[in-house]
């Protein structure tokens, strides 16, 4: 890794000796269908190659999966083939696990305040500092919905005693403990894989904000949804640091324009989403609102996550000071 870092910082600064136009094409691979209605991270990525496109350099989005998966993204990011990545958070957790405060259980109370602790609390910086010597810089933070809550095939969730039994598609090894710490179980299924994965029972549900059941065609085999709000819907944009730091000036100050004016129309997306409950109702999945009761149920629960080894308690700290509270 330590020879990784030499070689980078080698090729960034023989970059950077001679820096060039903007590339011919800046190259956008997304994470979600191009659908401006029900996908925030399209709507970042489409502001984000409209502004740019408008501004002189041209971009060109590629539809999910055709560059590759998200590992082989990270790659080609990394090594300056790919330009601009839509990816999951923990994408960059294998350089560095700070950026894991964004998946603590109730610990943001909203977009607002996430954006306080990345931006105002420099977390956002920290984090690329991490990630920037390995040749992938975190450009944006990007919302994909509301925030996260519980769908499954098997029946309504009202407290957390209703997860018991319940084996759900985990992201990852935390995200089993959480499961755990909430009586059910866990199994790592890969994204293309979930609706088999429902449809046969080797999972009965997943995590994700409101819109995902309708964005993916899942409704045929999900029916309830409980509206627990567990932690904010987030994805991240990735680009090349070598890219970033061979353009101009004058195109990287473009660049950041653009990455503004995606993160803005993202967020103004993001307030009008409230209408996805009443289309998930429309598909025949039923809702469930927790009780504050409920809710602080949950909220107990999910202790362990903190606690779980994925981030330490200096770095939760760090973000605790952040964003203010």
């Amino acid at each position: 890794m330590k020879y990784k870092k030499i070689l980078f910082g080698a090729l960034v600064a023989a970059t950077s000796a001679f820096v060039q136009p903007a590339l011919a094409e800046v190259k956008i691979a997304l994470d979600s269908p191009q659908n401006l209605e029900a996908s925030g991270s399209y709507v970042w990525a489409n502001s984000f190659s409209t502004y740019l496109n408008n501004n002189g350099i041209k971009a060109e989005e590629y539809q999910r999966g055709s560059l590759g998966g998200d590992d082989e993204l990270f790659d080609q990011v990394s090594q300056g083939l790919l330009e601009v990545s839509m990816s999951p958070l923990n994408i960059v957790g294998s350089l560095d696990s700070l950026i894991y405060g964004l998946r603590l259980p109730y610990f943001f109370k909203d977009i607002a305040e996430v954006d306080k602790a990345l931006n105002e609390g420099g977390m956002l910086d920290k984090i690329n500092a991490k990630t920037t010597p390995a040749g992938v810089r975190v450009l944006a933070v990007n919302s994909v919905g509301q925030a996260s809550g519980i769908f499954n095939t098997k029946r309504p969730i009202k407290s957390v005693k209703d997860m018991a039994g319940l084996r759900m598609r985990a992201l990852d090894e935390s995200q089993i403990e959480l499961y755990k710490a909430w009586g059910a179980a866990g199994t790592i299924v890969s994204w293309a894989e979930v609706p088999n994965a429902l449809q046969t029972g080797v999972a009965d549900g997943y995590l994700n904000p409101a819109f995902v059941p309708l964005l993916f065609g899942h409704t045929d085999f999900i029916k309830h949804f409980t509206d627990a709000a567990i932690t904010p819907s987030l994805r991240i944009t990735i680009v090349s640091e070598m890219w970033y730091q061979g353009l101009s000036e004058t195109d990287r100050a473009t660049v950041d324009a653009a990455a503004k004016a995606a993160t803005m129309a993202n967020r103004e997306w993001l307030k009008k989403q409230d209408a996805v409950f009443q289309k998930l109702e429309a598909a025949g999945v039923s809702i469930q609102r927790l009780d504050q009761s409920a809710r602080d149920a949950f909220r107990a629960a999910s202790a362990p996550a903190y606690n779980s080894g994925l981030i330490s308690q200096d770095q939760i700290s760090e973000w605790e000071k952040a964003k203010g509270n």
